[in-house]
């Protein structure tokens, strides 16, 4: 099963512990207040993007048109669309966003556009304010992942900034410098094949893959400087032993 198809199945499957890989998040365990706490942990994302983009950029940067990349069921599209004119959600799996859907619906939000996802963007329209995506690439290949990047980049209008999270390491290969050992694509695929195994036994007996992968970062700051971007802020993350960077970034002037 592909990234994408496996990102289909936890649509279907178990779309908010998909997101946050909590038990409290998992269909049969989610009540009302974890649901709140979800959408809560949303909100605390979204005002500190924005805190740490007018702190490093501009005190005043406040976007009219947001683009979340891999926006699940809508956890940070909900405050990003309180606070701004439109965003537009982009997802792999039609479940999670018609749920996204249905969240806003229900937060009384009508400023929101949801699109299904290709590596082209293809359905994307426009140029964005902010581009922005959090626990999202780490699932995508880095060889599909940084044609993505380089057309969200793309899509930044002048003046324009983005936030944009990518895994470079894991804390269990500390001695390798955070690398996985070249045999761990090996196991990767091994482990792959034994999930799929199970699935064909009992459909329920194991959940879908999600692939963790890490990204050459000095490909990533290349690419963000030969496209127009004079200044970056990185922060590091930590999800589980996960290590990685949300990059921070303002694109000042339009390509040549």
């Amino acid at each position: 099963m592909n990234t994408d198809e496996a990102w289909k199945q936890w649509g279907k499957q178990d779309p908010y512990f998909a997101v946050l890989t909590a038990d409290k998040f998992r269909a049969r365990n989610l009540t009302p207040e974890a649901k709140a706490e979800f959408f809560e942990s949303g909100r605390a994302h979204v005002d500190h993007v924005l805190a740490m983009l007018r702190k490093h950029f501009d005190a005043d940067y406040s976007p009219k048109r947001v683009l979340d990349f891999g926006c699940g069921v809508g956890r940070l599209v909900v405050p990003f669309a309180r606070v701004t004119e439109q965003v537009v959600g982009v997802d792999v799996s039609e479940a999670m966003l018609a749920e996204a859907r249905r969240n806003c619906e229900e937060a009384g939000l009508h400023n929101t556009t949801f699109v299904v996802s290709d590596d082209a963007l293809s359905k994307v329209e426009g140029e964005f304010d902010l581009v922005h995506s959090i626990i999202v690439f780490q699932h995508i290949a880095p060889e599909r992942g940084r044609e993505i990047f380089r057309r969200m980049l793309k899509r930044i209008a002048p003046g324009g900034a983005g936030a944009v999270q990518f895994t470079y390491a894991k804390a269990r290969f500390a001695q390798n410098d955070g690398q996985p050992p070249e045999h761990a694509g090996v196991v990767r695929k091994l482990k792959s094949m034994v999930r799929r195994a199970l699935r064909m036994l009992s459909p329920a007996a194991a959940d879908p893959e999600m692939q963790m992968n890490v990204y050459p970062l000095n490909e990533l700051l290349f690419m963000l400087q030969s496209l127009g971007v004079h200044d970056v802020h990185c922060e590091f993350s930590d999800h589980a032993g996960e290590l990685g960077v949300i990059v921070y970034f303002r694109r000042q002037f339009a390509l040549a």
